[in-house]
């Protein structure tokens, strides 16, 4: 399934003069208001949304699709948090699932990749109090004097937040001790819905959608970079979607720290919102495509193969999306927990390259900035002289 082109849709007499005009300003390079954003969802057509989509993404990165070598730790799933939306934390009362990692465990797994080209690590999970101020800022330093060339992306400002209020610290003081201790990037986890009376209804005992912002202010005005997610869905309207997307808009606009978007499905699976239906494959692929319309800013918007399957991901990106992350092992628990497409998934490098080159994409290994490692286009693989393995993907926080 490959959308029309932006002119086939231009061309056709019969289009409905809103989406037009939104068409021609895609065009030109304008900026779609929120009003627009929301007319988007409510008559935008999936070969409509899908041909603007891919005509900016197609401007921007042409046929290149990024991945990257990373692989992911997660401290522990218990937390003092009740997101209704869960499934993969454990309450701080029933531990008897959970893991609690200790610091030596945690850097026992950075050194099982030591002879891996991994770029990066990934570091997030649930909130406790033993995982404080001291903890990570030891982590982060024992972690680069082991592999200095590794980049730290950690935590989201869920974590930032209750650690920094257990230390009575800033979050600009909280955000320059983690940058000082060796933290490179942030993950975009913890976003959710920013609207006051949804994120109450779904996860209202966390940072507010304000301090989840604030907290990237501070991390991008000491230069850092970061992400950012929306979990789409559930409860929420269209109208959420874009107020979330606008208010991520507005502080690109500000300082630039944003590099990529990742819209997350809600699953319902094993969670207290196991009523809630999940939306079809159609509405995922739009809301892809009206995220690369709306975020105009943003660099790249991303995809995760294994929480909508591969067959969706390679669709998605004809539907705006320029990145899909990474190879995976199943050693991240959170993809089949939360009822994901692939319940065992795993997939090498080459897999994953052959993926994005069946859908007449380019693949390209890049690092956790978007510097460019290798372009795989006319790469041959030799299984016996290079690596294949797996690595692991940061899935909801990245």
């Amino acid at each position: 399934m490959k959308p029309p082109s932006l002119q086939t849709i231009l061309n056709d007499q019969t289009l409905d003069p809103t989406l037009r005009r939104i068409a021609e300003k895609v065009q030109a390079g304008e900026r779609v208001t929120p009003e627009e954003g929301v007319y988007l969802y409510e008559h935008g057509p999936l070969g409509y949304v899908g041909a603007l989509a891919n005509f900016i993404r197609e401007q921007r990165h042409g046929d290149v699709t990024y991945f990257n070598r990373n692989f992911h730790i997660e401290p522990t799933n218990v937390c003092i948090y009740d997101c209704k939306f869960c499934s993969y934390s454990r309450r701080i009362k029933k531990r008897e699932d959970g893991w609690e990692l200790t610091m030596d465990e945690i850097l026992e797994q950075v050194r099982r990749y030591d002879d891996q080209p991994v770029t990066e690590v990934h570091i997030v999970g649930g909130v406790l109090p033993q995982y404080d101020l001291d903890f990570y800022t030891e982590l982060f330093r024992r972690i680069k004097a082991h592999r200095p060339e590794l980049h730290i992306k950690a935590l989201t400002p869920v974590e930032y937040h209750y650690i920094f209020k257990k230390a009575k610290v800033s979050y600009e003081e909280g955000m320059k001790l983690m940058k000082e201790a060796g933290l490179d990037s942030m993950p975009g986890g913890g976003a959710e819905i920013f609207d006051p009376e949804i994120r109450a209804r779904i996860s209202g005992d966390k940072c507010t959608g304000e301090q989840w912002l604030q907290i990237h202010e501070v991390w991008h005005q000491l230069g850092g970079r970061s992400n950012a997610t929306m979990l789409y869905g559930h409860i929420e309207e269209y109208r959420h979607r874009i107020g979330h997307m606008e208010q991520l808009r507005q502080l690109q606009d500000r300082t630039g720290g944003f590099q990529t978007f990742i819209p997350l499905k809600f699953r319902n699976k094993d969670n207290q919102m196991s009523h809630v239906p999940e939306v079809s494959v159609i509405e995922d692929l739009r809301n892809y495509a009206i995220s690369r319309i709306y975020l105009d800013n943003f660099p790249h918007v991303k995809a995760y193969w294994p929480m909508i399957g591969r067959h969706i991901a390679q669709l998605s990106l004809a539907f705006g999306v320029d990145d899909i992350d990474g190879t995976i092992d199943d050693t991240t628990k959170i993809y089949s927990m939360a009822g994901s497409e692939e319940q065992h998934p795993a997939m090498t490098t080459e897999e994953l390259v052959n993926l994005i080159r069946r859908v007449g994409r380019r693949p390209v290994e890049r690092d956790t900035l978007y510097n460019v490692i290798k372009d795989y286009t006319d790469h041959v693989f030799d299984s016996d002289k290079e690596f294949r393995g797996y690595v692991s993907l940061p899935v909801v926080d990245n």
